[in-house]
């Protein structure tokens, strides 16, 4: 009883005292400076050791359930009526159009870091979430497919999971694919994956390539994020992105990552990256998210990192995560993008449902 009463007048006090303070000052050129200073070579560090995995290039400081409290109990940040009500459109009867018999390759946006491409004949689904929660946040905007309708589109996709995040890891989701769906994880995963799909899981580590057939290789890379989950402790279980390199398509899968140098070395490493796509989701507030989720400023930079020629924003506008309003995230975009002069053409700011056909590179 005693504990609970000293839990309840510790939550009382941190209310009371973070509700008339502003948020913590965050310093944009030490996190900058910080960022320069890491080194390329341990980007192929060991990164696993007792039990955990870690960034190797700059490992994180946590500051555990009280920073946590500490943004949410804060002052937050103010927005528009337009930028708290603008959303992704969503373009119905996706399933239909991609069965209407076109045979070409694709990028098709289900919803938040959903895609479902096809790929000279593969298909590929990019974290799957079908359902209307992320463990808790509820979802804004509908997906654009279900799991159901997989079956009938792709019985044989390739599904790669990012990490353990509820946002990206769906068990509900999973279970919905069909048996013979090949589900890809980063290490640590498989076994727990592997209790809710009964086809095939696989694990990769960073920077392991595989074969998937048709001319087409998949590369895990890393990213500069973080896992936990219920029964899973922090950072018990990998994270990752991607590369799939298809025969005249190459795309980057970024799923969750501060900006770190890990893109310029992905860009060198390859350097006919078709499209990228590159979270945008979650970066405010700047001084709690910053080391796990780029923003706008970072995400075009890691655009130029990857030399892709066209850059896709994936998991803004359907669940409300970070600080800023669902469909923020584009608007910052796309307000940066006039701002800096941008190529407004090599920025493809997807609806729901939206399908992106793919004219292929040459070989």
């Amino acid at each position: 009883m005693r504990r609970l009463k000293r839990a309840s007048l510790l939550l009382v006090f941190l209310f009371s005292g973070a509700c008339f303070h502003k948020p913590p000052p965050f310093d944009e050129g030490k996190w900058r400076k910080d960022v320069e200073n890491t080194s390329i070579e341990k980007l192929y560090a060991p990164h696993y050791r007792d039990g955990r995995y870690f960034n190797p290039w700059m490992p994180q400081e946590r500051g555990g359930f009280l920073q946590f409290l500490k943004w949410k109990l804060g002052v937050g940040a103010s927005y528009t009526r337009e930028e708290e009500a603008f959303l992704p459109g969503f373009i119905p009867k996706l399933k239909e159009r991609i069965r209407s018999g076109f045979s070409g390759d694709f990028i098709a946006w289900i919803g938040h870091g959903t895609f479902l491409l096809r790929l000279d004949g593969q298909y590929w689904l990019t974290d799957p979430i079908f359902t209307d929660r992320a463990f808790l946040p509820k979802r804004v905007t509908p997906p654009a497919l279900t799991g159901e309708d997989i079956r009938e589109i792709a019985p044989k996709v390739n599904v790669l999971v990012s990490h353990n995040h509820y946002d990206h890891l769906d068990t509900e989701s999973i279970r919905s694919l069909p048996e013979t769906a090949r589900i890809i994880v980063p290490r640590g995963l498989g076994e727990y994956v592997s209790s809710f799909h009964k086809g095939t899981v696989m694990e990769m580590d960073w920077w392991d390539e595989m074969d998937t057939g048709n001319g087409t290789t998949l590369t895990c890379l890393p990213a500069q994020h973080w896992s936990r989950r219920i029964g899973q402790s922090v950072n018990e279980t990998l994270w990752a992105s991607f590369m799939i390199v298809a025969p005249g398509t190459t795309i980057y899968y970024g799923a969750d990552s501060g900006y770190f140098i890990g893109y310029r070395e992905f860009g060198r490493l390859f350097p006919n990256i078709d499209y990228a796509l590159i979270s945008t989701t979650a970066y405010h507030p700047r001084w709690f998210m910053h080391y796990a989720h780029v923003n706008i400023a970072e995400a075009l930079e890691a655009f130029h990192d990857l030399d892709a020629c066209f850059f896709i924003p994936t998991q803004w506008g359907t669940f409300h995560l970070g600080e800023e309003p669902p469909g923020y995230p584009a608007l910052d975009l796309k307000k940066t993008i006039r701002e800096k002069h941008l190529d407004t053409s090599r920025f493809i700011v997807m609806d729901i449902g939206q399908i992106q056909w793919i004219s292929k590179s040459p070989t």
